[in-house]
């Protein structure tokens, strides 16, 4: 199964993607900014997180790769996780290499991966948990319509830092996105 939207791919990983995996993951800049990604990342990282991506997708995730058309080259990673069909509920999370910041495509698949989740899956709730200190991803959160509901102090440890991290909580309704999604239409997210 693939998305397209009008500059990404987003699909499921392959073995083959596992060198664009580490330039991305594998840079300090973006594994701080997470939790869950180690530093350094190497190619076993990416080999063992490809494998697992693999086995669970359907099951309960979809860890979709961001392939940016123009280039053929896998961006970043865009996950849906914890699915629970009978619930509806879903938690959303996201890297994306450096080099390609600000430029939109995380929104630009967030938009993509929300709606697979809201049409397709029937989801009605997605979740983010995001670092505090990630102002980006913050901001990424809020423009594509999640609610902030809380933080939760000192809730985890970065596994590329150790350091000891605030998480910001973002909660995101069936009926919200769509209100939200026709606000990034006309505003050309």
């Amino acid at each position: 199964m693939e998305i397209e939207t009008q500059r990404l791919i987003l699909r499921k990983p392959r073995l083959s993607d596992w060198e664009d995996i580490v330039e991305g993951a594998g840079a300090l800049d973006v594994s701080k900014r997470t939790m869950n990604i180690p530093h350094p990342y190497g190619s076993s990282d990416a080999e063992w997180y490809i494998n697992d991506s693999i086995k669970n997708w359907a099951k309960d995730s979809y860890a979709f790769v961001v392939e940016l058309k123009t280039e053929k080259k896998v961006i970043g990673v865009l996950a849906l996780t914890g699915i629970n069909l009978f619930n509806g509920t879903a938690t959303t999370g996201s890297w994306i290499n450096r080099k390609y910041w600000r430029n939109g495509y995380i929104t630009e698949a967030k938009i993509a991966v929300n709606d697979f989740a809201f049409d397709t899956l029937k989801l009605r709730r997605l979740t983010s948990t995001v670092n505090s200190a990630n102002t980006a991803s913050n901001a990424t959160q809020q423009k594509v319509g999640y609610v902030f509901e809380g933080v939760q102090r000192k809730a985890s440890k970065s596994k590329a830092t150790g350091k000891i991290c605030d998480l910001n909580f973002y909660g995101l309704l069936k009926e919200d996105w769509k209100k939200a999604r026709k606000s990034l239409l006309t505003l050309g997210a």
